[in-house]
């Protein structure tokens, strides 16, 4: 048995990193290839793991070895883990294979390219198979300062340099409750190791001690998952190029935070989890389920309506945690990788084929333009919006399901959200597939390369086929996960209902061809089409509200404080002193013999003042 040949999956992908960056910086293609064997090769070391090959167990090594509370690196190889590593390896090689015809004509540095996308993989991969809060939390922050140098990849666009910092930074709020909830999990646990984290170590903590830790902890899911109010990082994100948007959205960052939720849940068990965290995890996410829902509604940006659809079913995902039903998100979470890849690569080859045109309302008639692709995004729709025998079916009818036996007013919400996701997508099809040409990039559309077909035909398998129990129940990343099957309940026929009512009223308002949106001069749709004035709320009065004040407070600190009273004062002060000591030191007998005077009856005064005390 080979030892510590696990830690290959951090290494290759960190190698592959410092080579192109370091070495192949000015050879493109050379780049691509090392980065693409290290991403294959911890493919198919993944699979060899989840085949029982004898693969080897890593060592532990001690980082920071303080008495008592010793901080250790290590990896945790379980099912829940090595599972996601299936999905995160092969959405991830997938992605960079798409990425050799989506960059091709692309005048930036593939290296640097390519660089950012291995780091990528090893940052996501540190927070998988991270043993420990710790280790999570480092792989957390490498990760933010991954999706950094991609989402800005085009820096020389200030709309995509302005949206990496905007990631980066609305990040580093959730991180910090995130880092609280870590230091609050040391002092119940006595350690951040997730072996040494059994819910009976808590009992003795009082039941708001664990609320606030669990909140804390969900703090971090918040930024990376972009749950409310910190979602709005994540449409802004569509600045990047399309496959790390991809990469992104389907298995690595933003399900980071999902991720997490169930490995606490796993490790320290759902008793820690009080009711109060339960609720606010649960609102939280079916709040910005809705939310996001709505907003895509109304979008008229490609990639931006799959940011929206996104956001909602992170939003799925977190209200499914929230309500300990850890199974039915991790499920949503492996079916929702497949086919939100699939949509965001067929989304790239179009615009790519459409000369980089992403205005829904400038495309149309793609369907007998590139008709490969077109099917590729239709499968992917079809899996998103739950249309039964499509994997995102099954997924989503998990989810309700347990809304169900838990909550009503998170059912109805499930349901609308379902309604409004069938309504939105329908549209996106209509508007983009239908009709004619309404621009010259799309009357000039052809058909995407093999290198961007191929992972479109490989994921629209996967969109159809991943949700069927004789493949979930091996690949979903959850312990002793069996698919259940269709139940014709109340469930069945909310999802059912809501796909019709979607579908009916997009075609309803969208069924006929037309150049822009009917429902655009409303009132509401503006609003939506503004998402909800949320970012201008943020950017007109916190971002530029703490700008100003904290400007006019450090100009009165530093202007009225340390140069007026502190510099200038006690210059003047001192000035005065001396001036004070010259008028005394005149030269004078008389003046002097006044002065000891004076200073000898002031003595006696005091002598005598102090004796009569």
């Amino acid at each position: 048995m080979l030892h510590n040949l696990p830690w290959l999956f951090l290494a290759l992908p960190l190698l592959a990193a410092a080579i192109d960056w370091l070495l192949l910086f000015r050879s493109p293609r050379a780049a691509a290839t090392v980065s693409i064997l290290s991403v294959v090769a911890t493919l198919a070391l993944c699979v060899a793991y989840l085949a029982g090959l004898q693969t080897g167990l890593p060592d532990v090594y001690s980082w920071l070895p303080i008495e008592g509370c010793a901080i250790n690196v290590g990896l945790l190889m379980d099912a829940l883990s090595m599972k996601m590593m299936l999905v995160v390896t092969g959405i991830g090689a997938l992605v960079h294979i798409f990425s050799l015809g989506y960059m091709k004509d692309d005048s930036s540095n593939h290296s640097r390219y390519f660089a950012g996308l291995s780091i990528f993989m090893f940052s996501m991969s540190a927070i998988v198979l991270a043993d420990s809060l710790i280790m999570t939390f480092i792989g957390w922050e490498m990760v933010g300062f991954s999706s950094y140098v991609l989402i800005g990849h085009w820096y020389e666009k200030e709309s995509a340099a302005d949206a990496a910092k905007k990631a980066f930074i609305t990040n580093r709020v959730g991180d910090f409750g995130f880092l609280i909830g870590i230091l609050l999990a040391l002092g119940v646990f006595g350690s951040l190791r997730f072996d040494a984290m059994p819910g009976h170590l808590a009992i003795a903590a009082s039941g708001p001690l664990l609320t606030t830790m669990i909140l804390c902890l969900f703090c971090g899911a918040i930024g990376k998952s972009a749950q409310f109010p910190l979602h709005v990082w994540l449409p802004d994100a569509m600045e990047g190029p399309t496959p790390v948007s991809a990469l992104i959205h389907a298995a690595t960052m933003v399900a980071a935070g999902v991720y997490m939720l169930v490995r606490l849940q796993v490790s320290m068990g759902t008793d820690v989890f009080t009711d109060t965290a339960c609720s606010v995890i649960a609102a939280v996410g079916a709040l910005t389920s809705l939310l996001a829902a709505l907003m895509a509604t109304q979008q008229d940006d490609l990639k931006r309506v799959l940011a929206y659809s996104t956001l909602s079913q992170l939003g799925y995902m977190v209200m499914a945690a929230g309500m300990l039903a850890g199974e039915a998100a991790m499920f949503h979470l492996y079916t929702h990788a497949w086919f939100k890849a699939l949509l965001f690569l067929a989304a790239g080859a179009l615009i790519v084929c459409c000369h980089h045109e992403q205005d829904i309302w400038k495309l149309g008639g793609l369907r007998k333009k590139m008709p490969l692709t077109s099917l590729c995004f239709l499968m992917g729709t079809c899996a998103l919006i739950a249309f039964p025998g499509f994997s995102g079916f099954f997924s989503k009818e998990a989810i309700l399901d347990a809304a169900w036996q838990t909550s009503m007013p998170l059912f109805v919400t499930g349901a609308v959200v379902a309604a409004l996701t069938t309504f939105y997508m329908v549209r996106l099809c209509l508007v983009t597939f239908c009709g004619e040409a309404k621009s010259e990039g799309a009357s000039h559309a052809h058909e995407a390369g093999s290198t961007m077909l191929i992972p479109l035909l490989v994921l629209s398998v996967l969109a159809i086929v991943s949700g069927y129990g004789f493949i979930a129940d091996e690949l979903v990343p959850y312990a002793g996960f069996h698919a259940e099957g269709v139940e014709v309940g109340v469930p069945f026929f909310a999802g059912l209902l809501a796909l019709v009512v979607g579908a009916w009223l997009a075609w309803l308002i969208y069924g006929k061809s037309a150049h822009r949106d009917p429902l655009g001069d409303y009132t509401l749709a503006r609003i939506l089409r503004n998402r909800l004035y949320i970012d201008a709320f943020y950017d007109k009065v916190l971002v530029d509200g703490v700008q100003k004040w904290g400007s006019y407070i450090i100009t009165c600190v530093d202007d009225g404080i340390l140069r007026r009273i502190i510099g200038q004062g006690l210059g003047l002060l001192t000035a005065w002193v001396g001036k004070l000591l010259g008028k005394i030191q005149g030269g004078s007998l008389r003046g002097y013999a006044i002065v000891g005077g004076i200073g000898v009856l002031l003595l006696i005064f005091l002598l005598a003042f102090s004796i009569k005390l």
